[in-house]
């Protein structure tokens, strides 16, 4: 009786918040925070992290072309060969409108597939023999069928035209997935780095840590997002600074992520409502100090 009263509050909520979105993405954005944090939304003086990124994602970053094109992890490609910084794309092998188009044959023994409409919607091969194709390609039809600015009112994603797109698959000379370096960046200045690390480890839940740019650690993450291990500067990371001094000019806040292949630069994504505004990974001086970063 529990688990179904569950599934049924999970379906409920879930078409709810959808339904809301339609309506009013702001009346959408206060139901599913006070659901996730257990307070109200402050929309009027935001001070909190999580509360000034709900602002700039209604008020800012809502129908803006440019931030339309920098979360299309197809058409942010364009802007980052407009900046200059062509150098840090990763190889695109193919873009495709459906799994239907996708010459499997013709794709290299690994690779990344991704739809470019959200996060979370990616596939990583590294051995195409023991792939599922089938498999494969139902999970992207399904992912292309959803919308996914719908689910938590991440209304940045709205115009975002649909595709599937495959990438070289990034490792490094041992064959080991990179970390994910995501560096928060404040109207052009970059303050502060989150890395994601043991990504290819058989962990339930990827290591996350909260580093100044000396990657001394900061105290802003909530308990049991990592093990404690220090993280070492990697080698390419001024360079990764001098690209977020390029790209995130001119926006009040954006995460630049990036990958350090053997020393050099990669361009992961930008990302400007992390988690939706809605991340746990913060303790409440990450959401004090990161909020004070942000001005609106």
């Amino acid at each position: 009786m529990e688990l179904r009263e569950n599934a049924f509050f999970k379906k409920a909520y879930e078409i709810s918040r959808k339904t809301l979105t339609y309506v009013s993405p702001t009346l959408a954005s206060k139901f599913i925070f006070r659901i996730a944090k257990g307070r109200r939304l402050d929309l009027n003086n935001p001070v909190l992290f999580d509360d000034k990124i709900m602002w700039l994602k209604l008020k800012k970053y809502y129908k803006n072309p440019i931030i339309t094109q920098c979360v299309d992890k197809y058409a942010v490609r364009d802007y980052i060969k407009e900046c200059g910084c062509e150098e840090i794309l990763n190889d695109l092998i193919g873009v495709y409108d459906s799994s239907n188009e996708i010459n499997w044959d013709e794709l290299p023994d690994k690779f990344a597939l991704k739809c470019n409409h959200g996060c979370g919607y990616n596939i990583i091969c590294d051995d195409k023999s023991k792939l599922d194709i089938e498999k494969t390609k139902k999970q992207l039809d399904d992912w292309m069928k959803e919308d996914y600015y719908l689910n938590f009112a991440e209304v940045n994603y709205k115009y975002v035209p649909k595709k599937i797109i495959c990438e070289k698959y990034l490792a490094s000379k041992d064959g080991f997935l990179p970390n994910d370096y995501k560096i928060y960046c404040f109207d052009g200045v970059p303050k502060l780095v989150l890395t994601c690390y043991d990504r290819d480890d058989e962990k339930e839940q990827i290591q996350l840590v909260f580093t100044d740019l000396d990657f001394n650690i900061l105290d802003y993450g909530a308990e049991g997002i990592n093990d404690g291990r220090k993280i070492e500067k990697p080698e390419s990371f001024d360079k990764m600074l001098e690209y977020c001094r390029k790209l995130s000019k001119g926006f009040p806040f954006v995460r630049m992520d990036f990958y350090d292949i053997d020393g050099k630069v990669f361009f992961g994504e930008m990302t400007f409502t992390p988690a939706g505004g809605l991340a746990k990974y913060y303790n409440d001086e990450g959401q004090k100090r990161l909020g004070e970063m942000i001005s609106i």
